[in-house]
């Protein structure tokens, strides 16, 4: 497996245990549908904001321009389920909101559906390529002195650690609202979805300084297609009612902003500048980096 396969899945699957973890509290515990759905936007937009971080870490020049192609694919996925979760949150009559599966909306299973094409997608095309490279080349085994199940056993204990942290954030939250008088969906679109991005932020820092370009990226884009596929498997956990349709409206503006956010990430994987645009950061990374500061300030002053 590749340091891209293992960064939009292993890596992604880890790092995105705190929202689903704070998702079924505050579903079925807390009952706060808006901290659930504005944790897992917002956290598609923190990391596409991260990814803008990353970008001004990577001194030799653009990281996507050092990234693998084959992240494209993750790019095309998740705006496609942005998409769908955006015509969820729309109100009846549009055709997504108005049909519903017992208590589940049509928008979950096709989020499941496109998280499951999207991974085989991937995986084809990365064991393609890597297949390709092998032919060519001999790969340096770099870590051959770490045994598998050694591997496995930290991998485990540090994702109980992520899902213990983010047990009790949905209550904390819901106390925090409540106590600021501010809106659920913002502290869910800010504060929870900040803090339930930390782990993504600490994989890439640490991906960075090991010259992993790939696992950082691939972590990132991973992450934002477990958090849209977690938004189905929230919804069959919420049993008042679909539940894209049950909260405030204003999330499809969080939705629209990852998908221009994640637009511009594709476009410079495509366009690949040789160097920043900006001394010190791209002009991709510096525009995803100004449309979070402008949304969160508007978010802001309108609480």
């Amino acid at each position: 497996m590749g340091r891209t396969w293992l960064g939009l899945v292993v890596l992604a699957s880890v790092t995105s245990l705190p929202e689903m973890s704070t998702g079924i509290s505050a579903v079925p515990w807390v009952d706060a549908p808006d901290i659930t759905v504005g944790d897992l936007l917002g956290s598609c937009v923190f990391n596409l904001l991260i990814l803008a971080m990353v970008d001004l870490l990577h001194p030799p020049g653009p990281a996507l321009t050092a990234a693998d192609r084959g992240h494209l694919l993750g790019v095309a996925f998740g705006a496609i389920m942005l998409g769908v979760t955006v015509m969820g949150l729309l109100p009846p009559p549009s055709p997504v909101s108005r049909i519903v599966l017992v208590h589940v909306g049509l928008s979950a299973p096709v989020l499941w559906f496109c998280y499951l094409v999207a991974m085989r997608s991937i995986f084809r095309y990365q064991r393609r390529e890597r297949a390709a490279f092998l032919a060519e080349q001999e790969e340096k085994t770099v870590y051959d002195y770490i045994s598998l199940p050694a591997a496995s056993l930290k991998f485990g204990i540090n994702a109980l650690v992520v899902v213990a942290a983010g047990i009790w954030l949905a209550r904390v939250a819901d106390d925090l609202a409540g106590l600021m008088g501010w809106r659920l969906s913002l502290v869910g679109t800010i504060f929870v979805a900040v803090a339930t991005s930390l782990p993504e932020l600490a994989v890439t820092l640490g991906a960075l300084r090991l010259g992993a370009v790939d696992l950082a990226v691939g972590n990132l884009f991973g992450s934002n297609l477990i958090n849209l596929a977690l938004l189905g498997l929230m919804d069959l956990l919420y049993f008042p009612g679909p539940l894209l349709q049950s909260v405030a409206p204003e999330h499809a503006a969080t939705g629209v902003l990852a998908i221009i956010m994640t637009g511009i990430a594709g476009a410079e994987l495509v366009y690949r500048p040789k160097k920043k645009s900006l001394r010190w950061i791209s002009a991709g990374a510096f525009f995803m980096a100004f449309l979070y500061a402008a949304y969160i300030f508007l978010h802001m002053i309108a609480r």
